[in-house]
């Protein structure tokens, strides 16, 4: 074990990619939750999405998408699940009845 986590912020919940290759993880930076990825040696950090509380990524079996959850502000507070893909442009809401929370993918089926 050793640490590769250095930019600003603190770091948390790593999940390492179904092919080994990236470790998606949770990061807050002045009071907001970040979801994002970066290469097992530490480099190539990049942020896929942000918002008032987002937290638990989960890997898709083909590592090319990452659910995750999100709390809102407001009268429809409450976690949700969401989902983006690794480049950070897909973002999308995972339609559940009520709240849910901390995904989880099912073994990709062959």
């Amino acid at each position: 074990m050793r640490r590769i986590s250095y930019g600003e912020g603190r770091y948390a919940t790593p999940v390492w990619s179904p092919r080994g290759d990236l470790i998606a993880f949770t990061k807050t930076y002045k009071g907001r939750f970040l979801i994002g990825i970066m290469k097992t040696d530490g480099s190539g950090e990049r942020i896929l999405t942000e918002g008032f509380h987002n937290e638990g990524p989960a890997w898709s079996p083909n590592g090319r998408v990452l659910a995750f959850f999100r709390e809102s502000k407001g009268a429809d507070g409450g976690p949700k699940l969401w989902t983006v893909d690794v480049t950070g442009y897909n973002e999308q809401p995972v339609a559940v009845d009520g709240w849910a929370s901390d995904p989880a993918w099912s073994p990709l089926i062959r």
